[in-house]
């Protein structure tokens, strides 16, 4: 009896799961070409439309709240490190004009150029100078440059560094060295250029939105000057006396400005 019910339960099974019947339920399902369409002809439409309207929000608040331009007037102090820091005497302040462009909220290019006054005093015959030591050599440095800014994104951060406005600054600079022989008139003026990159930051606080700020900044400075591995105030005795080996030296310069946008 048990035998005869499990051959019946086959046959069934068999006569059910027949070829035909599974073909039938393993025929290809198909796909409708409207399924792909997520977002109507173009699978990217919405991602489009989104990027579209971000952009044109950007853009909107670009004009209505950003700045296009603004002018700097500069006051500073200029000094070095090294050799060249030894010899020099600082005579602030710094004067400095300069011009940026916005070319989006975060990033801007800029022109100017800043004017700095040293001296250094050789009472004593060196390489160059022997035996007259050349005396008092006033130094004036003017300094051309282009310049990137990077404004930072402070959208997560407090409200008082995004009221600062905080930034990075690269230029490339040009710097013209005149040396003047005060106390050896008839000595020639020294005369050369050398170039050179800064490197720094500053912030920017706004005094009337979009109108006026001042800022604050610091740059480091590497210079090619023509003069940096001079031998002329190398000491006489190499090792002993009074002299400097070569005038090499990073700058730096620290500067407040008062700036006017539009």
């Amino acid at each position: 009896m048990f035998k005869k019910t499990v051959l019946t339960l086959f046959i069934t099974l068999f006569c059910y799961w027949s070829p035909s019947t599974v073909k039938g339920q393993l025929e290809p399902m198909q796909i409708e070409s409207d399924d792909l369409n997520l977002g109507g002809d173009d699978i990217f439409n919405d991602f489009k439309e989104d990027y579209e309207d971000t952009k044109v929000l950007e853009d909107e608040n670009f004009y209505q709240y950003a700045r296009f331009y603004n002018v700097a007037l500069t006051i500073g102090h200029t000094m070095f490190d090294g050799n060249r820091g030894s010899a020099y005497v600082n005579e602030p302040p710094t004067f400095g004009l300069s011009l940026n462009y916005f070319i989006d909220f975060r990033t801007s290019m800029g022109i100017g150029w800043a004017y700095s006054q040293h001296h250094f005093f050789i009472d004593q015959a060196v390489n160059g100078y022997n035996p007259d030591p050349p005396g008092a050599i006033a130094v004036r440095c003017l300094r051309f440059f282009i310049n990137y800014r990077h404004y930072l994104d402070t959208s997560n951060l407090g409200t008082a560094i995004t009221y600062a406005n905080p930034y990075l600054s690269l230029s490339m600079e040009y710097w013209y060295v005149t040396n003047r022989f005060i106390d050896q008139s008839q000595l020639d003026n020294e005369k050369g250029g050398g170039f050179g990159f800064g490197y720094g930051g500053g912030l920017e606080f706004p005094i009337k939105l979009k109108d006026t700020y001042l800022g604050i900044e610091f740059l480091i400075h590497s210079i090619n000057f023509h003069d940096k591995y001079t031998q002329k105030y190398r000491p006489i005795l190499t090792g002993s006396g009074f002299g400097y080996q070569n005038l090499a030296g990073l700058g730096y310069t620290t500067k407040i400005s008062y700036i006017f946008g539009w």
